[in-house]
């Protein structure tokens, strides 16, 4: 099998972008697993398809595939990427386009200076929306890990993350920690792992243990995560920068059901086709 991809990235976070607007069959878990394959396949933190939107009320469509195979239902780093590969083959001018994500409509903005402003919807505090298993919201948690009680705070940001506050980002157990958490018994369907540095009232920095994919340069869900846990508690502004291992996010919170919105930037890096042996 031969296919065409686009490789693209936001703030360091890799996509492979296929266009499957014409394709009838989804994308199977094994194909997406071998495609993001860093050794025998192109390699990618998560796999996007732009897809024929089924809701009149979007542009297009896109999914979303973990370096494992298994789906995502929302990537805030990816979105941007969907976007500036539908500009970059003219299906898009610059201004507002609504697409269809897989867990739901997202509002969409191409900025003049090429960055991407994305809608990413309400957070959901309630632990069943995670889901987490949890007899009552709150807004941290006390988790066993290894022997240690962790203190969490959870949120969906149409994925599910925790968000951990650290004194130095740089020495933050992420790998050890992010993977006993991820797959913790209370995550049901396993959850994204923050590990936050409070910098001032505007400022974090974060590492991110992503599910189904480890470590990664960048999390834009896990971006918005952070800053609307720190917002919530009275620690941060209503608009953040945060400073990830590849790039800077900006984030804006009004509060309450107010949605988030991200700004960054998304690029494209090369093209090929993929030869399936």
């Amino acid at each position: 099998m031969s296919l065409k991809f686009s490789k693209m990235q936001g703030i360091g976070n890799d996509f492979v972008v296929l266009d499957r607007r014409e394709q009838t069959d989804p994308l199977s878990a094994a194909a997406a697993r071998r495609i993001a394959d860093r050794h025998f396949g192109v390699g990618c933190d998560q796999v996007l398809s732009i897809e024929t939107a089924t809701d009149p009320a979007a542009a297009f469509a896109y999914g979303i595939w973990n370096q494992d195979g298994s789906a995502a239902g929302q990537c805030g780093n990816g979105v941007r990427c969907v976007v500036a590969w539908l500009a970059r083959a003219g299906l898009i001018d610059r201004g507002v386009v609504r697409l269809q994500g897989p867990s739901g409509l997202v509002g969409c903005e191409l900025l003049e200076s090429g960055m991407v402003r994305v809608n990413m919807g309400a957070p959901n505090f309630a632990p069943a929306s995670l889901p987490f298993l949890a007899a009552d919201e709150a807004s941290v948690y006390p988790l066993r890990v290894d022997g240690n009680d962790v203190e969490v705070a959870a949120v969906s940001i149409g994925n599910p993350h925790v968000v951990i506050r650290v004194e130095d980002i740089k020495r933050a157990p992420v790998n050890r920690i992010g993977a006993l958490l991820e797959s913790h018994a209370r995550f049901p369907d396993r959850v994204n792992v923050g590990f936050v540095q409070l910098l001032d009232r505007g400022h974090i920095a974060l590492r991110v243990f992503e599910r189904g994919v480890g470590e990664t340069l960048a999390c834009g869900t896990g971006a918005c995560a952070a800053a609307v846990v720190g917002i919530r508690l009275g620690a941060l502004e209503a608009r953040v920068v945060v400073a990830l291992p590849g790039g800077e996010l900006l984030i804006d919170w009004a509060g309450a059901a107010e949605p988030v919105w991200m700004t960054g930037a998304a690029e494209f890096v090369y093209e090929g086709i993929w030869h399936e042996h």
